[in-house]
């Protein structure tokens, strides 16, 4: 029933996202925001491929542990990949609010990202195999959580000075993806059920995409 139930939760989460990037890609109308936006949900669908398409194969077949090689490179990618997403995500905050400036801003995000791609790459995760550390787990998603620290504050505080209804929750997409992964990272290795933050995690970022697509329908309309 999991294997099952989880397949068909991916499939229409990896299908959500990449039709609605692919979307705002082709129909943005020349609109920087959506065409980041419409990177970044691609981005988004295509990262987290790498990890989710063989776990449910793994899953429909001979199970996890058969598949520990696989899973770890997803892994690496999907991680790579969402330092990427967060990037992406600080331009449509500068593009949507007109910043200009905020040079000390824009480095420390890209020391941010390439700090954790960095530390992703380093041998000591043991992406492949089965008695991956904690500690490396730890290391790496600090950067990660440093970055959406700076993202949720940005939008939180100029939705707010704009009156942005539209981008209004974004910031809180936001707290909810990573306060759904964080204990996931910590905990999922002792306490199994844990690893379920991840489908509610998958929504909050599906809440994300939504809100940046919803907000070019409705401009477009006007």
């Amino acid at each position: 029933m999991q294997a099952i139930m989880e397949t068909l939760f991916d499939v229409v989460y990896l299908t959500t996202v990449t039709l609605l990037g692919i979307t705002m890609i082709r129909k943005n109308k020349g609109n920087l925001q959506y065409l980041l936006f419409g990177i970044m949900a691609v981005t988004l669908g295509a990262g987290d491929a790498f990890h989710l398409v063989p776990r449910a194969y793994a899953l429909c077949t001979t199970g996890l542990q058969d598949f520990v090689v696989a899973l770890g490179i997803g892994k690496l990618i999907t991680s790579i990949t969402m330092a990427l997403f967060y990037v992406l995500l600080y331009y449509v905050w500068r593009i949507r609010y007109k910043i200009n400036g905020k040079n000390g801003l824009t480095v420390t995000m890209y020391v941010l990202a390439a700090l954790r791609v960095a530390l992703c790459l380093f041998p000591q995760n043991a992406w492949t195999s089965a008695e991956a550390p904690l500690s490396w787990a730890i290391y790496r998603n600090l950067p990660f959580a440093a970055m959406g620290l700076i993202v949720i504050v940005l939008f939180f505080t100029e939705a707010r000075k704009h009156n942005d209804h539209a981008y209004r929750f974004m910031w809180l997409t936001i707290v909810l993806s990573f306060g759904f992964y964080l204990p996931v990272v910590l905990w999922a290795d002792t306490i199994p059920w844990v690893g379920m933050l991840m489908i509610p995690k998958t929504c909050a970022y599906v809440w994300t995409i939504l809100i940046g697509f919803m907000a070019m329908k409705k401009e477009q309309k006007q």
